[in-house]
């Protein structure tokens, strides 16, 4: 996977809307993508994610951004889920089912061995690009926070032609215009 690499597509089944139908990453061109790969349903730190993400839902969308998770259950078991766990129950974005695997493998998320997902994130951009990408180890939870900025860091510059943003940069803070405000200060 590389950066500014356009993502792997991808049709499958998806639980959402308390229903299950199929989803492609086509539906969702023209606006911010955030693909959050995870292990497994049912599992420990994964309702942790999955229910921050759930909380913040309304935020990110705000952003012009979607969020779709992934694991390598069925949709049969995201809705099994989602009926019995009340944190999974908050989940209105789609939880894409990969039990085939193909999407992980294209991602390059999958332990082949477990047949599960690492915890992965990418942020694709409204061009269907991949702008930012991070792996953890399976026992390392997420920060929402950093998601939420990074979104907001790739509005910016896409919309901002010549400016990037510094370490920690947040929405009001100084940006940088490579070769202009680095003269003198290397």
């Amino acid at each position: 996977m590389m950066i500014n690499q356009k993502a792997p597509y991808f049709e499958a089944e998806a639980f959402v809307d308390n229903e299950i139908k199929k989803i492609n990453l086509n539906d969702y061109r023209g606006k911010w993508v955030v693909l959050f790969f995870y292990p497994a349903d049912f599992t420990f730190v994964c309702p942790t994610e999955l229910g921050e993400l759930a909380d913040r839902y309304e935020e990110i969308k705000s952003l012009g951004a979607e969020i779709i998770s992934v694991s390598t259950d069925t949709a049969f078991v995201h809705k099994a889920w989602h009926d019995t766990s009340e944190m999974i129950k908050k989940i209105e974005y789609p939880m894409l089912a990969d039990p085939t695997t193909k999407i992980c493998k294209a991602y390059g998320t999958l332990i082949e061995e477990e047949g599960l997902s690492l915890r992965a994130t990418f942020l694709i951009d409204p061009d269907g690009l991949i702008k930012a990408f991070e792996f953890h180890d399976n026992n390392l939870g997420r920060s929402s926070d950093e998601l939420i900025r990074k979104i907001q860091a790739g509005k910016f510059v896409s919309e901002h032609s010549g400016e990037v943003c510094p370490i920690n940069w947040k929405p009001g803070k100084e940006t940088l215009r490579p070769g202009i405000d680095l003269i003198g200060k290397i």
